[in-house]
């Protein structure tokens, strides 16, 4: 199943809805559930969809399997069908009519990991590895707050003119937890996307100098999207992944060259520390998964595409105004 989340018109303003991905159209989920509520005879179907599947996604996470369960009821009944409304209200909504955010418009946190070792040696200057690299999967922590939606313009920042795309996927958890062994860490992800850490590279490497960061070298903008696929519906270690720039293919690899797995990342994460739904865990970047390692750079206009087979093309223009 994938998930999407949609900004639609309403008399009150735009309002974002969480739906599942049916070809070109979107099920709206909170109203699919509504309409499955009332066939079971519930008295306030309405009132209780809202409860166990908001139109939030944060909030979705948070509800755990049973959002889930509810959204995999609503693909089981409408997907291929034809009813588009329940109540007066919308179920199916064409893509085309409205405007797709990423999955998760505010995650609860941020971290991206580094652990494909051919990106890794290319990154360091003179390709030795440090020992730890190998021993743990090393992460650091972004800025939550600044999510690009899959289609809209990345607006450089004036402090850099160094721009660069990073190939990588993206888990999200979705349900909370601790000390998680690694055996048991799948059951805590509630799927997977694409993830583009746009990267302001001269800035970045200066910053890093003084040992920290890499700070406003990346957390001007993180791509997220364009769905969020679950774990059932997805084998990710074989996916295959690419990155084009203006439909020239720069980049491509697989999720199977990871040194550390996610299952891993987040039992390294959760160690003494609490993961929530939500909180959003990058792969690092797949190796030759970005200009740096192809010797390349980024210009204004440029359309970076990156693509997950599963999961689907994140789109986005550079700018420089």
């Amino acid at each position: 199943m994938r998930l999407a989340t949609f900004a639609v018109d309403t008399p009150f303003g735009e309002r974002s809805r969480v739906g599942v991905v049916d070809e070109d159209t979107y099920l709206d989920v909170t109203t699919g559930y509504a309409a499955l509520l009332d066939a079971d005879g519930d008295a306030s179907p309405y009132e209780l969809a809202t409860t166990i599947a908001p139109s939030d996604m944060l909030a979705f996470l948070e509800r755990g399997e049973r959002a889930m369960a509810a959204a995999r009821r609503v693909a089981e009944a409408f997907t291929d069908g034809d009813t588009d409304e329940w109540d007066g209200r919308r179920l199916r909504f064409d893509a085309a009519d409205v405007r797709l955010l990423s999955p998760l418009p505010r995650p609860n946190s941020l971290r991206d990991a580094m652990v494909y070792e051919e990106h890794v040696r290319n990154s360091f200057d003179e390709g030795d590895i440090p020992d730890v690299w190998y021993e743990r999967p090393i992460y650091y922590k972004g800025n939550h707050e600044a999510i690009v939606h899959p289609g809209e313009d990345v607006v450089w920042p004036d402090y850099s003119e160094e721009m660069d795309y990073e190939l990588e996927l993206a888990a999200v958890i979705g349900k909370r937890g601790r000390d998680i062994p690694v055996e048991d860490a799948e059951a805590y992800i509630a799927g997977y996307t694409v993830f583009n850490d746009f990267s302001a590279r001269d800035t970045q490497f200066r910053e890093m100098e003084a040992t920290l960061g890499p700070a406003k070298g990346k957390d001007f903008a993180n791509g997220l999207g364009p769905y969020l696929t679950t774990v059932d519906a997805i084998d990710i270690r074989d996916v295959e992944m690419t990155a084009r720039v203006n439909d020239e293919v720069w980049s491509a690899g697989t999720p199977g060259t990871m040194h550390h797995t996610f299952e891993e990342i987040v039992a390294y994460v959760s160690d003494s520390e609490t993961l929530q739904p939500g909180d959003v865990i990058g792969s690092g970047t797949v190796g030759q998964g970005c200009g740096l390692e192809l010797g390349r750079s980024l210009s204004d206009g440029d359309v970076i595409e990156l693509e997950v087979d599963g999961i689907g093309t994140l789109r986005n223009r550079i700018r420089t105004d």
